[in-house]
């Protein structure tokens, strides 16, 4: 009988350091506020007409409303096998976030994904948000918040190259790639690389689809610095009126190319950031050929509140009379650990057919000038 209870006593000791390896984890935010506008538009079409003014519930003043579950299993010397599910949802209505194909929403349209990490640094393969964007979010004093900052410039650039936002497929750079092999390497003394392919699946095109950029930054000392390229074929193939007329079929052309340059330096509470972008269609340069400046300072008081303010300003180098410049001015106080509440103030200028938003997801018509204010609370769970 002793031997009998302490077989059992052994085997349950291993059972529990089998399971103390490994974790899983339930987490999200929840992000909503009153937003002014005082222009609105239905569409992202440069035809769109100016409808007046808007004021609405809205989802995301910071960053989208997610929920996700990630893992995480220790399998021995330094080396993990991580997954990750997340997705977008609107607190307003409920709905689930934009998929690659227009009209159709998905459970986990930011992150799905499988990988392993270790001293070698970590490789993650599925959908999910891709480096560009974090280097940009990291030099710029608006972190490349939902409310103007450098995401609503890039988005700019990308609506004025013909992205109708019905769905996550952009023409000029990404912010989610499906199908993607992302490697983010060790810092070594600050500097660190991320190199992402994402093979298209397309049959008889060995280029059909497929993404690949690389990301070079370095973080040291209070300074931000990050270089990025970005390179897609076959991107954004679905016209305005899909699934009316079809998607164009894959030709392997590099048709979205993307290249960033970004600084941030913070010092006894202050931020500087600047940063300059250019982005394309390399194989007909003609209908989009955009360049992207951006300049931001911010003052965090103490740990619980703090100011950033930012300028994005956006030009057709193709079309000198459509270009836009966009300020904006926010506050943020940490009510408590897990609760942020805040208010922001946005305006910007269009010029010809440029329609850059103040906040995502809330059109303006092109060559409008538009004043937007919002306040809202984001809760993380």
């Amino acid at each position: 009988m002793k031997l009998k209870l302490s077989g059992t006593a052994v085997l349950l000791m291993f059972a529990a350091a089998a399971h103390g390896q490994s974790s899983v984890t339930l987490y999200g935010v929840l992000d909503n506020g009153l937003l002014y506008q005082s222009t609105s538009a239905a569409t992202f079409q440069r035809t769109a007409p100016n409808l007046g003014h808007v004021y609405q519930l809205k989802d995301g003043g910071i960053y989208s409303s997610f929920w996700g579950l990630k893992g995480s299993e220790d399998i021995g010397g330094g080396y993990r096998i991580n997954f990750k599910l997340q997705g977008t949802f609107n607190v307003t209505n409920g709905k689930f976030g934009l998929s690659d194909t227009p009209g159709t929403t998905a459970i986990f349209n930011q992150f799905a994904t499988i990988g392993a990490s270790g001293p070698f640094g970590s490789v993650d393969a599925g959908r999910q948000i891709i480096p560009m964007i974090y280097a940009m979010a990291e030099t710029d004093v608006r972190s490349a918040q939902y409310f103007g900052s450098i995401l609503t410039a890039w988005l700019g650039m990308n609506q004025a190259a013909g992205w109708p936002g019905t769905s996550t497929n952009a023409p000029i750079g990404a912010l989610y790639d499906s199908n993607a092999l992302v490697y983010n390497s060790p810092k070594f003394y600050g500097a660190s690389l991320a190199l992402e392919y994402a093979p298209g699946g397309v049959a008889g095109h060995f280029q059909g689809g497929t993404r690949e950029s690389a990301v070079l930054k370095y973080s040291n000392y209070g300074l931000n610095v990050s270089a990025v390229y970005y390179n897609g074929h076959d991107t954004n193939p679905f016209p305005i009126n899909y699934p009316a007329a079809p998607a164009a079929p894959a030709t392997g052309v590099a048709n979205n190319r993307f290249y960033y340059l970004g600084a941030m330096y913070t010092i006894a509470g202050f931020s500087v950031s600047g940063s300059y972008g250019i982005g394309k269609n390399p194989a007909n340069s003609n209908t989009a050929d955009f360049e992207m400046a951006s300049g931001g300072i911010g003052y965090q008081f103490n740990p619980r509140f703090k100011i950033t303010s930012g300028v994005y300003y956006l030009k057709d180098r193709n079309r000198s009379a459509n270009h836009s410049t966009e300020f904006a001015v926010g506050a943020e106080y940490n009510v408590s650990q897990r609760t942020r509440a805040y208010a922001q103030v946005g305006y910007v200028d269009n010029k010809g057919t440029m329609n850059q938003t103040i906040i995502y997801g809330a059109p303006v018509a092109p060559g409008v000038s538009t004043t937007a204010a919002m306040v809202g609370i984001r809760h993380t769970f």
